[in-house]
């Protein structure tokens, strides 16, 4: 569950240096103006109307539709922050394709929205949602993770406790009607905003005396939530459960699935059964989501990289069939193991765009309409590995990596309602290549570390060592 970059703002503390005896007592008259009774609860920097509408909300014309896209995830660093011309840079590159772009509500770039009940900060999550709009992009938001008194912690804007452990935490049930008050106020903050997941990968929802998920649990509040947000508009479309789909090596025999499997290995039985109570006791649902690897919960890619993806197909197809037409979507996918550092870097770029190019083929075909590739986004540098963009902190950043060209023409060539067709592969071609294509578009993966010369609808053309190619019908 550490893969993701929790981390959004252990560094971020509003503290003051004391500059003298005056400045000292000045401070200390100002942090007893700002203290609520009892235990020291910081109230600095907190509002009472976090419900009141935030800026110039972008609200497209109709009703939402609960399928998306293909998009991206805002991670710690994005693209809100750091230099101008650079941070200009990535918004005109956004501008151009309209991609959705999912935020959380805490962790990941955002603070915590609401430091002690009633008690609103909404700053960084502001900034986010602005630059969403501005760069032209379709909001989504993700409602975690909750804040420190609602899973034990203190009250505060000075308390917040940005471990890993602690944003991991569920709310206690006794709260459970409390985040989803939160949501609602999001929600009523931000009313362009029209799609909402609950909760991120069951953290904190482990039930550890049955060695199982917590599904009751997490589905109680997904209900609460889902409630809270129809009655703010009963158009908000609202999904769940993101829960990580993981799978085991196919020789091992313990909570491994009988009946989802393949040489890519088993599906973990007990994600399956979380996954079937939350369908069966749902509230409602506009769209389903899970996410996962491609590999196994020991790094294994199997047979290969490339042929591991087909788990993505089978896992679509899974979900599918039992939520009878809901939109299927992936709010994080992972093709490439992470190393000790939790870093994807021992791929060559152009490896890592082919198999995540097989990756977002196969969850296509498995019926997937929306996914989210958490754009791994680093602070600063000249180097970033699987970045959608280059880091902003200086005036050359914000320019387009190669992620960025896959994600951004996969998103136009196979949104929403996109028609999948049938194209020829020449026969010896078929075990070289991974294809996907509409009547307008098709895209070719070379699943070799090789050059190779390729027949493809009707056409042929060289690809070079895991060459991506993108053909016009």
């Amino acid at each position: 569950m550490g893969r993701h970059g929790w981390n959004s703002g252990a560094q971020r503390w509003r503290l003051t240096a004391l500059l003298g005896v005056g400045v000292a007592a000045l401070a200390l008259v100002v942090t007893l103006l700002n203290t609520l009774p009892g235990g020291g609860a910081s109230t600095a920097g907190t509002t009472r109307d976090g419900d009141k509408v935030h800026g110039t909300p972008v609200t497209p014309p109709g009703t939402p539709q609960p399928a998306v896209g293909w998009g991206f995830t805002h991670t710690q660093f994005s693209a809100d922050e750091g230099n101008d011309a650079a941070t200009e840079r990535a918004e005109g590159l956004l501008e151009k394709r309209s991609l959705p772009q999912n935020q959380h509500i805490m962790g990941w770039g955002a603070g915590n929205p609401e430091p002690s009940k009633g008690r609103y900060d909404f700053t960084e999550m502001d900034r986010r949602i602005d630059f969403v709009r501005k760069s032209g992009g379709t909001p989504v938001v993700t409602l975690c993770c909750s804040p420190d008194w609602m899973k034990g912690g203190r009250p505060g804007a000075n308390h917040t406790n940005w471990s890993q452990a602690s944003l991991e935490t569920a709310p206690d049930r006794a709260h459970y009607e409390d985040f989803a008050e939160l949501a609602a106020t999001v929600a009523k903050r931000y009313p362009d905003v029209r799609h909402f997941i609950v909760w991120n990968e069951f953290k904190g929802f482990w039930n550890n005396a049955e060695a199982r998920w917590d599904y009751e649990g997490y589905t109680q509040l997904y209900n609460l939530v889902y409630k809270a947000l129809k009655k703010v508009d009963k158009d908000i479309m609202v999904g769940g459960p993101y829960l990580v789909m993981d799978s085991f090596d196919p020789r091992q025999k313990e909570n491994a699935s009988t009946t989802v499997k393949g040489a890519w290995g088993a599906m973990d039985q007990r994600v399956l059964d979380a996954f079937d109570y939350w369908n069966k006791h749902k509230a409602g649902a506009d769209f389903v989501v899970v996410d996962g690897s491609s590999y196994t919960k020991d790094d294994d890619l199997l047979p290969d990289e490339f042929g591991a993806t087909d788990k993505l197909t089978a896992v679509s197809e899974w979900v599918r069939a039992r939520t009878h037409g809901l939109p299927l979507w992936w709010a994080e996918y992972y093709v490439e193991p992470a190393d000790g550092n939790d870093d994807r870097k021992g791929w060559s770029e152009t490896h890592r765009v082919a198999v995540q190019a097989a990756g977002m083929i196969a969850m296509a075909r498995g019926g997937a309409t929306s996914g989210f590739y958490w754009n791994p986004e680093e602070e600063k540098g000249s180097g970033c590995a699987g970045c959608l963009w280059t880091p902003t902190d200086g005036a050359e950043g914000g320019a387009a990596l190669p992620m960025f060209d896959l994600v951004s023409r996969f998103s136009a060539a196979f949104g929403p309602g996109a028609g999948y067709e049938t194209v020829s592969v020449a026969a010896d071609d078929v075990p070289n290549v991974r294809v996907l294509a509409t009547d307008k578009a098709v895209l070719v993966v070379n699943t070799r570390n090789r050059p190779i010369s390729a027949q493809v609808d009707g056409r042929r053309f060289a690809l070079g060592a895991y060459g991506v190619k993108w053909l016009t019908r």
